[in-house]
């Protein structure tokens, strides 16, 4: 049995969601590693991403979305709003913005309070078996990160982990 670790390096966008689709990179790591059987996970550590899987929707938004992606967006925004203003949310509140400034971070960007409940509802992990050398998904299943902070583009780490053989 052996346990292999991988990370995705991944550029978010701003002003909307990011959604990376990263199934190959993922069925990569098991062919790089020659896992035949065993479980994949693949998640985020940073708490506005999440990783989902979801078909691929084949048409795409003039915003560079999938259709079944926006649909995704425009359901999350009815539940939870972006935030667009101070006070919307009680995060931030002035502790944690005194603490921004203590690490460089403009009190704008503290105004992620949608990303963080987003991706606390969705989650930030999903797993997978590993069968014969195959992530088993079924045909039409992609693996997606998320990035729900729309605040500024960022540097994000999407981490596969496989334990088999």
């Amino acid at each position: 049995m052996r346990i292999v670790r991988e990370t995705l390096d991944l550029r978010s966008v701003a002003g909307r969601p990011s959604f990376h689709k990263i199934t190959d990179e993922v069925q990569a790591a098991v062919d790089k590693n020659n896992i035949q059987n065993g479980i994949c996970v693949v998640y985020s550590k940073h708490t506005t991403c999440s990783v989902i899987t979801q078909e691929y929707s084949h048409d795409i938004t003039y915003a560079g979305l999938e259709f079944i992606q926006q649909d995704f967006v425009d359901i999350l925004e009815k539940i939870i709003p972006t935030c667009v203003k101070e006070g919307q949310y009680m995060q931030p509140g002035p502790l944690l913005t005194e603490y921004a400034k203590t690490i460089n971070e403009p009190k704008w960007q503290c105004l992620n309070t949608d990303g963080h409940l987003r991706s606390a509802l969705i989650g930030r992990s999903v797993s997978f078996g590993i069968v014969d050398g195959k992530i088993d998904m079924g045909l039409f299943g992609q693996i997606y990160f998320i990035d729900f902070d729309q605040t500024r583009k960022r540097d994000r780490q999407a981490t596969i982990q496989i334990v088999g053989e």
